[in-house]
């Protein structure tokens, strides 16, 4: 089994920034791809970036320009972070960490993933609010 624990969320006004991070522990897998999705209120969830162990990243429409995923690694444990900048009142949402292990991760797996709700990821943390104000 797999812990996500995602930290950072906050208020902040529109045009700043937050950062997001995520820890990964339990039975992970030296493959994998993480991401962060989010959900606002009444609306479907959402991919806003992805990364694999490869390196290759990937962006949601809404976060490309603005967003910057990174991962750390140490012995024993991968932290990934979201960082945001130039926030804006629609970034509003619960921010979730997923994570897919095992696999090699094709390109067009990456793109259908982080342009979807998330289906293909096998777990998830609880997520953390981000709330930006006008």
């Amino acid at each position: 089994q797999v812990q996500l624990e995602e930290s950072g969320g906050g208020s902040v006004q529109a045009g700043g920034s937050l950062s997001l991070s995520c820890v990964a522990s339990g039975a992970t897998h030296s493959r994998y791809a993480m991401g962060w999705f989010r959900q606002a209120p009444g609306k479907e969830r959402e991919g806003a970036a992805l990364l694999d162990s490869d390196g290759r990243t990937a962006y949601g429409d809404s976060a490309t320009g603005r967003f910057i995923i990174s991962q750390a690694q140490d012995n024993t444990k991968t932290t990934l972070h979201l960082e945001m900048n130039n926030l804006k009142p629609e970034d509003t949402a619960i921010y979730y960490c997923a994570a897919a292990y095992g696999s090699q991760f094709s390109d067009q797996w990456i793109s259908t993933v982080v342009g979807g709700t998330g289906n293909g990821m096998d777990y998830w943390g609880k997520g953390t609010l981000v709330t930006i104000s006008s």
